[in-house]
């Protein structure tokens, strides 16, 4: 599980980390372009891990209804209890 929360996949430390990236913008007056740009490039990286890491975690959530579906019977189609009297 702490191949998870490797630097930039901790998907909270992520949004805390781009919640704190649009309050710098919030802050300034008058934008430093440069320093802006720095940010800018900085949140797009941390949107495109977290896109990847949210469709890893959706994957996961899959798997396991898959398995609790089939562990209650719902994913088991062929299974032989349908129709036994």
């Amino acid at each position: 599980m702490n191949k998870e929360k490797t630097a930039g996949e901790n998907l909270t430390e992520n949004l805390k980390r781009l919640s704190d990236i649009t309050g710098w913008f919030d802050k300034q007056e008058e934008i430093d372009v440069e320093e802006g740009l720095k940010k800018v490039k900085e949140a797009v990286a941390l949107i495109k891990i977290s896109r990847e890491r949210l469709k890893v975690i959706e994957n996961e959530f899959e798997e396991i209804k898959r398995e609790a579906d089939f562990d209650t019977g719902k994913g088991d189609s062929g299974s032989g209890f349908e129709g036994n009297n």
